[in-house]
């Protein structure tokens, strides 16, 4: 079992930053990727950034070259840097952990609201 606690949401002005983070507690040496999604009033929920055991990211194209995700070295917690930030990423945003075996872990959810 593993779990995930986000924090870091808030509110910012459009162009401002955000630094979100991830603790992961329990198996995380089962952990082999991590990352965010979020999810947008009557939207689905998007994968935003993720980043495997090996350092590999991969980010939706709406963030590329704003946002930056990274892991700890020991590998159990997960950062967004998120920058110049616009009104489109107000969502919720939620941390993800699958582990070795395809199961998926999912935080509560932080609220990040981008004022314009």
């Amino acid at each position: 079992q593993v779990q995930l606690v986000e924090s870091g949401g808030g509110l910012v002005q459009a162009g401002g930053s955000l630094r979100l983070s991830c603790a992961a507690t329990g198996d995380i040496l089962s952990i082999e990727t991590m990352g965010w999604y979020r999810q947008a009033p009557g939207e689905q929920r998007e994968l935003v950034a993720s980043i495997t055991s090996d350092g590999s990211t991969n980010y939706v194209e709406s963030v590329k070259g704003r946002f930056a995700v990274s892991r700890t070295n020991v590998k159990d917690t997960v950062y967004l840097q998120m920058n110049s930030l616009k009104p489109e990423d107000t969502a919720v945003y939620y941390c993800h952990a699958r582990n070795w075996f395809s199961r998926d872990y999912w935080g509560k959810g932080t609220l990040v609201t981008v004022s314009s």
